[in-house]
């Protein structure tokens, strides 16, 4: 019986695969260097199918496909089911046809369990932590006494030059300045601490100072 007959066309499986025909009282034909040859092209084929659905189905979940590959699925699905039912196939075949459809199996149940997912709206929640907060914060007010970290004095500085009022002076400068202001204040009030902020008045950005703990006088 010649294998080629009564062909059955399914896509890109080999036209030299027919479907394994029943055997009455004896066994079905054995492969043929031919036919093997025919089935590693059909098994390259499907495996290049395999990947492709791999890859499509990712450009699907993250947006960039409109619609599921869902044709190219059931393309792989049919192709299997084909191969499975060819004549003429040998033990190394059957191996080989094994670990495809395995393969297959494994990233369809992946894929169905994704869609699932997708079409209940469940997706992955990114924890984004909040912005930290700036350890300095000239528009909330920065306290400054026997202390002036760097920081706390450029944080200042820097609120005054972006408004254009602070730069007649170099940061160097503006500490001295900070400095004289705390020795004032101190003297006058007796505080212990100084607060100093930016707040707008008239348009214009202005640096206000603001004694902390004053000490009772006498």
């Amino acid at each position: 019986m010649d294998p080629k007959r009564g062909l059955k066309s399914t896509g890109n499986l080999s036209p030299q695969l027919g479907a394994r025909p029943q055997p009455k009282g004896g066994s079905a034909p054995g492969p043929t260097p031919q036919r093997s040859a025919a089935f590693q092209e059909a098994f390259e084929r499907l495996e290049r199918d395999i990947q492709q659905l791999r890859v499509d189905f990712e450009r699907f979940f993250n947006g960039a496909l409109p619609i599921p590959p869902e044709e190219l699925r059931h393309r792989v699905h049919n192709h299997l089911r084909y191969l499975r039912n060819a004549s003429g196939m040998g033990v190394a075949e059957s191996f080989q046809l094994g670990n495809i459809e395995a393969r297959f199996n494994s990233y369809n149940e992946l894929f169905n369990r994704r869609m699932r997912d997708h079409e209940e709206g469940r997706k992955k929640v990114v924890h984004v932590p909040p912005p930290e907060k700036p350890a300095y914060d000239p528009d909330q007010g920065i306290v400054l006494g026997d202390r002036m970290p760097e920081a706390a004095v450029e944080a200042l500085y820097r609120g005054l030059v972006s408004s254009g009022d602070g730069a007649r002076l170099d940061l160097g400068s503006f500490r001295t300045y900070l400095g004289k202001q705390i020795d004032a204040i101190r003297q006058k009030t007796g505080c212990s601490d100084v607060q100093f902020r930016l707040a707008l008045e008239d348009g214009k950005l202005k640096l206000k100072a603001r004694p902390l703990a004053a000490s009772p006088r006498g």
